[in-house]
């Protein structure tokens, strides 16, 4: 497939279509021993359309996905998207309550999900309520290799529920169970919706993005733009992040599928699964989260392995400490680049050059097509002076249409046009952005901001620290004092004074931690990105007060 001008638009299902037709001998999807072909992939895909269809789905109708990595992933997220669907997707992880929630804010009838008894069971006692009318069950075993699939319910017994045969729940090899014939609806790129992607968003609240067509094509051929050398329909992705998240939709998935790539998919991390995943099946691009490659770093270093078949990898979700980078290319040769993206803009809006010159401290350039303006917080009325700090907004062919059923604040999020993203950062002369941190995060220290992204990266600087996150709390006199929580690299140590006294080089009085915690661990999120929230509910739990807001809350 030759390059596309640039946001060129069309369905997104497209991009699977002219991979098979270019590409169908080469596999497309590797899983626990099992392959497909593009060939088969876009098959199945087809089939899966025209199941959907017989099931009553049409143009715009929304269709949940609450699944893990695996190939019913794929499949099911463009045969809703060549039935004219929209895709929602879940993380299989949520409560109960915050499954309830996203059902029935999004309108959602339909559910995709596996026979695994960490998700099956919530779902099941969801049918009738908030509008669930029917499960779509993938079973793991029919997605295994001949001989796993035999193995399977014996060595997982107690891992898997039986599916009820009744008029609200369809297997997916019975969703499968046609010949493809499907004419699909007309799509209006730049209008119909691909996906409602739920995030907290730039006010916290957990609100669905509405992606277009258009948006999510456009963003693969952002990032697609920035391979130095792509080779088509030989590269492998190692899909590691959780495809119900927008970063992995998008630049695991969908650029793998535009790149004709083997997308090998792994269901849950493990570090030292990861290694053997990549000195067996070779992957040549690895996108992911910082804590992820610092996880992976740290296994190698114990049990060296051959990660040298990696070439490029973009971390985004999290900042990407310098010493994390350096230490995960020494040990693979790839070129290891920061980007930062956001559920509103498909996500991505910038990305450090993977052909050298990453700036560290920096998250790239935007991305082509993409313009970014700075508004100072306290005037957003007019633009910010070169090298000014001021909120980003973000304006491109990427950028949703809006917040689902968000009218009012959809108002008031795109001044003049562009996204407001709550971010606060500055771009440099050479066109490199850095940000500081998020308006919600900030620390309002006796009337100066303090942002805890400085505090973080003043402590990484320390080499006995692996992992760190700074918090706003409450104090009587400044109103909020920041506090530190870190853990430690494996065989290293420091005191808490010690901490303190290195920060006196890096760190204003104003900026120190009044407190700097040592902990074993710091909770993260299924994406692997370290979890404020959850270290405040911990917290809270702890010492039987209530947490302090965060962004991630509103």
């Amino acid at each position: 497939m030759s390059p596309r001008p640039s946001a060129l638009p069309q369905p997104l299902y497209v991009l699977l279509d002219e991979a098979a037709k270019d590409y169908g001998h080469r596999p497309a999807i590797s899983f626990l021993g099992a392959r497909i072909t593009y060939a088969e992939l876009a098959t199945l895909v087809d089939r899966a359309a025209a199941g959907f269809a017989r099931l009553g789905l049409g143009k715009g109708t929304r269709v949940g996905l609450c699944l893990p990595n695996c190939p019913a992933f794929v499949i099911a997220y463009f045969g809703v998207l060549k039935a004219g669907g929209t895709v929602v997707n879940f993380n299989p992880l949520y409560a109960p309550k915050e499954l309830e929630q996203q059902i029935a804010d999004a309108g959602v009838s339909t559910m995709v999900t596996t026979d695994l008894t960490l998700i099956y069971p919530k779902l099941n006692a969801l049918l009738g309520e908030a509008g669930l009318e029917r499960l779509v069950v993938a079973r793991m075993a029919d997605m295994l290799p001949p001989v796993k699939r035999l193995l399977f319910p014996l060595l997982k017994r107690g891992e898997t529920v039986a599916v009820p045969d009744d008029g609200r729940h369809v297997l997916f090899r019975q969703l499968l169970d046609n010949d493809g014939s499907f004419t699909p609806p007309a799509i209006e790129p730049e209008i119909d919706l691909a996906a409602l992607q739920y995030t907290g968003g730039t006010t916290g609240v957990s609100k669905g993005a509405m992606l277009t067509h258009a948006n999510l094509v456009a963003n693969t051929e952002q990032v697609f733009a920035c391979i130095p050398d792509p080779r088509m329909g030989a590269e492998r992705t190692l899909t590691v992040l959780p495809l119900f998240h927008v970063f992995g939709m998008t630049a695991a998935m969908n650029l793998g599928i535009r790149l004709a790539a083997e997308l090998v998919l792994v269901p849950r991390f493990d570090a030292a699964d990861i290694v053997r995943i990549i000195a067996r099946q070779r992957p040549t691009l690895f996108p992911g989260v910082p804590t992820i490659y610092t996880a992976i770093s740290s296994a190698v270093e114990k049990q060296p392995a051959d990660l040298s078949s990696i070439r490029y990898c973009i971390s985004g979700g999290a900042p990407l400490p310098a010493d994390v980078r350096a230490r995960f290319e020494a040990l693979t040769g790839c070129r290891l680049a920061e980007g930062y993206g956001l559920s509103e803009c498909s996500p991505v809006v910038c990305v450090n050059p993977l052909d050298g010159g990453a700036r560290d401290g920096s998250v790239g350039r935007p991305v082509r097509d993409t313009v970014l303006e700075f508004r100072p917080v306290d005037d957003p009325g007019r633009p910010a002076k070169p090298g000014e700090r001021g909120e980003l907004c973000v304006r491109g062919p990427q950028v949703m249409r809006g917040y689902w059923q968000r009218d009012e604040e959809n108002a008031v999020l795109f001044p003049g046009g562009a996204l407001r993203t709550g971010d606060i950062g500055y771009q440099d002369e050479d066109g490199f952005v850095y940000l500081v941190d998020r308006i919600k995060d900030m620390i309002l220290c006796g009337g100066y901001n303090v942002y805890p992204r400085t505090i973080e990266e003043a402590l990484h600087q320390h080499p006995a620290i692996l992992e760190v996150i700074a918090v706003g709390f409450p104090h009587p006199y400044r109103g909020q004092s920041p506090k530190a929580f870190v853990v430690f690299r494996e065989g290293e140590t420091a005191t808490p004074e010690a901490l303190r006294a290195f920060l006196k080089d890096y760190l204003s009085p104003i900026e120190m931690p009044d407190e700097i915690i040592v902990r074993d661990s710091l909770p993260k999120t299924m994406v692997g990105k370290l979890s404020k929230k959850d270290l405040l509910a911990e917290v809270a739990v702890e010492t039987g007060t209530p947490a302090p807001m965060t962004a991630a809350e509103g």
